[in-house]
C-alpha cells in the first residue's frame, strides 16, 4: 500500500466525507490521494481548486492535450496513480488511444500535431531536471501558443509535477481507473 494510509472515513470533516461519498458513487471507492491530501483539508481544497481551474472549459489548452501532458509528466515522475487516473482521462476522448500509445516518443508519432509535439516536449523539459527549456524549444512552443496559453501550459506542468511527485513520494498506488498499462518513461 502507501507510505501513509488514509484515515477511516469517519475521521475526516463532514465536507470531505461528502466528497468521498461522491467518489464512491462514481468509482466504487474513494480516491486515495484525495484522502491523503485530506489529512490537511485546507491543502486538499486548494489543490482541488487549482485542478478545477486548469480543467475549465475555457482553457486555451484542449482537454485531450491537458490529459496527455499529465500522463507524460506522471510517467517521468514514476507516479503509478497519476498515470492510471490520467490515462483514463485521455481515453475518454475519441481517437486518443493512438496518442496515448505514442507518448513514449511523441516526435515520431504521426497521431500528434506539431502543436501537441511542442507542448509535450515543453512539459518534458520543464519536468526533467537534466534538461533546460532553451530558446529553440520556447520558440517552437511560441509558434503554436500565445503567451496566455504558455503560462497555462507551464502551470499545468508544474501542477502535475506537484501532484505526481507527492503521490510517488508517498508510494500511492494505482486504483484501476485505466485497464491499459501505460506506465512508460
Amino acid at each position: 500500500m502507501s507510505r501513509i494510509s488514509p484515515k477511516p472515513l469517519s475521521q475526516y470533516p463532514w465536507t470531505l466525507r461528502f466528497l468521498y461519498k461522491r467518489q464512491i458513487r462514481k468509482w466504487g471507492h474513494p480516491v486515495i490521494p484525495t484522502q491523503i491530501w485530506g489529512r490537511q483539508p485546507g491543502l486538499l481544497w486548494r489543490f482541488l481548486s487549482f485542478f478545477r481551474t486548469l480543467e475549465r472549459k475555457r482553457s486555451p489548452i484542449p482537454p485531450v492535450l491537458r490529459a496527455l501532458i499529465t500522463v507524460k509528466v506522471s510517467q517521468i515522475n514514476h507516479c503509478a496513480f497519476c498515470v492510471d487516473f490520467n490515462a483514463m482521462r485521455v481515453l475518454q476522448h475519441e481517437g486518443a488511444e493512438a496518442k496515448l500509445d505514442g507518448l513514449a516518443d511523441p516526435e515520431s508519432c504521426a497521431a500528434f500535431s506539431d502543436a501537441e509535439k511542442a507542448a509535450l516536449a515543453y512539459a518534458e523539459a520543464v519536468t526533467r531536471s537534466d534538461v533546460d527549456v532553451d530558446d529553440a524549444l520556447f520558440d517552437r512552443l511560441r509558434a503554436h501558443y500565445d503567451d496566455d496559453a504558455i503560462v497555462e501550459l507551464t502551470a499545468l506542468t508544474a501542477f502535475q509535477n506537484l501532484s505526481s511527485k507527492f503521490n510517488a513520494a508517498l508510494d500511492l498506488p494505482s486504483q484501476g481507473f485505466c485497464k491499459i498499462d501505460f506506465f512508460q518513461e
